[in-house]
């Protein structure tokens, strides 16, 4: 009798013979081959152009520089249309925001914070709590996330730009998108623009003492250099005064970050990945900060490396703020509506009245 062949087996036994041959003779797959260093070039090349041109115009015409860094990227970002400039442009927003906050750690003494006061300390913390409770207030008002609250408030009552980036850094491009990241640096650069031309004055038409005009600039102005000279624009005193105000705050950027990094993670959770929770940590850039703080409290460093560290902050928080701005999209930019500003400009409101308040009733 002629035995019949299984159909099944003739149609799966090929296959599996072939799979084991194949499985047998494969060659090892090859390494990743490295990309070349030079893929960086055009990105880093466009920004350090823009960067440069920015500087310029702040020199040139007393235009804050993070202010013209972030229009001219709003204006140039055609060029990130080309995808050979997207590895240096990504490189220097992530790596160089890092590394200019970690440089003002030199800037910064526990000394100085020691020095301020408790009552001044008491006041500042006040200032800053109503900044951040605004915002989350006015954000959630508006029909805004948390996350968007926090980074508005938070960069208002630390130092602008450089408190934005840092708290970006933790809060995530999945809770913030670029666009409403972006608008909140123009607004906070804006902001302090005007507050560096209008706190002087106001200061002077209540007839603030040194200590009340320096503690005002201090603690309400955003950006560092605006308010370091709007105290100097009162007088040497409230200048010397605002300063150690103003570095106060950029202490605490460490501790803000660590809470907000904690905070952020209850309020507005991400899913999970590979099945693990997203634990947050500190950033390794904030821990370096911190680490330049302690050894600029114990070792005095030359007054010529801090003021080459302090350059090198600026350079680098310009560089990353021009290519976040290049990266962005101006027409989602302009989809944001009203609503984005808010935060930012309820946390400047809160900021100056307290500010004013404290100055005047305990100053």
């Amino acid at each position: 009798m002629r035995r019949e062949r299984r159909p099944d087996f003739d149609a799966y036994a090929g296959d599996l013979f072939g799979e084991m041959m194949l499985a047998d003779t494969a060659p090892a797959a090859a390494p990743p081959a490295r990309k070349p260093l030079s893929r960086f070039v055009p990105g880093l090349a466009i920004a350090a152009i823009a960067s440069a041109a920015a500087a310029w115009l702040s020199q040139n015409y007393g235009v804050p520089v993070i202010l013209a860094g972030l229009l001219l990227g709003l204006a140039l970002n055609f060029a990130a249309g080309d995808a050979r400039t997207h590895d240096g442009l990504d490189w220097i927003s992530r790596h160089g925001l890092r590394a200019g906050i970690v440089l003002l750690g030199c800037q910064v003494t526990a000394m100085q914070v020691a020095e301020m006061g408790l009552v001044p300390f008491a006041g500042l913390a006040l200032v800053m709590a109503a900044a951040i409770i605004a915002a989350m207030l006015a954000a959630r008002a508006t029909g805004q996330s948390p996350a968007v609250g926090l980074l508005g408030g938070g960069a208002t009552a630390i130092c602008g730009a450089s408190a934005a980036l840092a708290l970006y850094g933790v809060i995530g491009r999945e809770r913030v998108d670029q666009a409403q990241f972006t608008l909140t640096l123009v607004i906070l650069a804006a902001a302090s623009a005007i507050a560096l031309v209008t706190y002087p004055m106001l200061a002077g038409a209540l007839k603030f003492n040194d200590a009340q005009a320096g503690f005002l600039t201090g603690a309400a102005i955003h950006d560092v250099a605006q308010a370091i000279g709007a105290g100097f624009a009162v007088s040497d005193p409230a200048g010397a005064q605002a300063t150690v105000v103003k570095l106060t705050r950029v202490a605490l950027l460490a501790p803000l970050v660590a809470l907000a990094a904690l905070w952020i993670a209850r309020a507005q959770p991400l899913a999970a990945r590979v099945g693990q929770p997203r634990i947050p940590v500190l950033p390794g850039f904030i821990l370096a900060f911190l680490a330049l703080v302690g050894v600029n409290s114990l070792v005095t460093l030359p007054p010529a490396l801090a003021a080459h560290a302090l350059t090198a902050s600026k350079t680098l928080l310009l560089l990353a703020v021009t290519a976040t701005a290049m990266r962005t999209r101006t027409d989602l930019l302009l989809d944001l509506g009203w609503r984005a500003v808010m935060p930012v400009l309820a946390a400047t409101i809160a900021s100056l009245t307290v500010a004013l308040g404290f100055a005047w009733w305990a100053l």
